[in-house]
């Protein structure tokens, strides 16, 4: 199947945008990928760059960019997002979220195209509802660590609404809970890949806080297909698009090393950082009856499927 539709897939170096941009392509899609590379990689461009239906632009979002003919979808993924990015790319995520969302829907607007923009499970702080539902407003601190990226995607969110009020934009809001899968970067920072890089090195698994802080985890086929969905249906309010299986960081820790064949010891006693959410789950009742999705892939399944792909990348 073939399509003259061309996307634009800002942020198509990270890791979600390379498997959007590649579902797209399967799609028989025409996609411009776009990513300054500040923590894109370089190997995620270079597995899609000579596909026929694939080009690729080295730019920042922060600045105008502009884009001859016709674009059917503005996929905005673009924005440094792991925690070690927290506190040395600071003002590069704040014009990610502020001017680099305006350039986009300023493009989306001129070139009549739908706008899906990537928002977080992050909007919603360290949640006083659980789960949390897409009407619940969040308790976010707004001069935290945390603050750059948590608040730079709500008002992302707020800029995305008004730009659907005043000028007609096609917008929607997908909020990505935690998502694991091929292709994350090795030095992340967040918990899955510190946890499977240090089991298959057999070293000892460090986790913040006490343990039991939770997160839902879902692979990223699943998050793309929900993206995919939502991209093509006619629903403007934001969406969840996350796994219900809620774990612990120890559970976590213990499922890794026991699917990595580890031999590593888990280590509770480093403290839990800034703002850190104690809990973390999706009520994904929206996607359900207006997306009818919901997760396939087991955590088990997903993470063994991601063990795998680390083992090469850090054994290698």
């Amino acid at each position: 199947m073939s399509s003259n539709r061309i996307n634009l897939v800002a942020g198509a170096a990270g890791f979600i945008g390379t498997h959007l941009a590649e579902a797209l392509l399967r799609k028989g899609e025409k996609v411009i990928g776009v990513d300054s590379m500040i923590t894109g990689s370089q190997e995620n461009v270079s597995r899609l760059i000579g596909r026929p239906n694939f080009s690729f632009i080295h730019h920042d979002i922060a600045e105008p960019l502009k884009i001859d003919g016709d674009i059917h979808c503005i996929y905005n993924f673009a924005c440094p997002a792991s925690p070690i990015d927290l506190e040395r790319l600071r003002i590069a995520i704040l014009r990610a979220c502020s001017l680099g969302s305006y350039n986009l829907l300023e493009l989306a607007r001129t070139k009549h195209a739908r706008y899906i923009y990537a928002s977080t499970s992050e909007v919603y702080g360290n949640p006083f509802e659980h789960p949390q539902k897409e009407n619940y407003h969040g308790n976010v601190s707004i001069t935290g660590v945390r603050a750059v990226y948590d608040e730079g995607k709500r008002y992302g969110e707020t800029m995305l609404t008004v730009y659907g009020h005043e000028y007609d934009v096609e917008v929607r809001t997908v909020r990505v809970f935690n998502t694991h899968g091929e292709h994350m970067r090795v030095d992340d920072g967040r918990a899955i890949p510190a946890f499977i890089t240090q089991a298959l090195r057999n070293e000892d698994i460090t986790i913040f806080g006490d343990g039991s802080q939770t997160r839902s985890i879902q692979y990223i086929s699943d998050l793309v297909r929900g993206v995919l969905l939502l991209a093509e249906s006619e629903v403007t309010l934001p969406v969840n698009i996350g796994s219900q299986s809620e774990v612990t960081m120890t559970d976590l820790a213990t499922t890794i090393k026991h699917l990595a064949g580890s031999e590593s010891r888990i280590i509770i006693t480093r403290p839990l950082p800034e703002d850190d959410p104690l809990v973390r789950k999706p009520d994904i009742s929206r996607a359900k009856q207006l997306l009818n999705w919901e997760p396939k892939v087991s955590l088990r399944e997903g993470l063994k499927k991601t063990i795998d792909w680390f083992r090469i990348k850090v054994l290698e």
